[in-house]
């Protein structure tokens, strides 16, 4: 099932970065699953640019900034 969504990010100036997402996950794991979950496919754009992109393997891993990791990992938390 597809889901789409976006995450505010709080940022230390006090403000937000947001990161819009894209994920297919299944109701079970697979060899084919982000850490063989749930998780097949996975986009996060921030500020029009795409961050991390994972389809049946990682295509860009996630960056090491904050906004991206943050988002990485709820999602992770989320759908897998």
């Amino acid at each position: 099932m597809w889901h789409e969504g976006t995450i505010g990010i709080p940022m230390k100036d006090g403000g937000y970065k947001i990161a819009h997402y894209w994920v297919k996950s299944y109701e079970e794991g697979s060899m084919y699953g982000i850490n063989e979950g749930c998780i097949s496919k996975l986009t996060i754009k921030i500020d029009g640019k795409i961050t991390a992109n994972y389809d049946r393997g990682w295509d860009i891993e996630p960056a090491d900034d904050l906004p991206t990791q943050m988002a990485y990992c709820i999602l992770l938390e989320n759908y897998n």
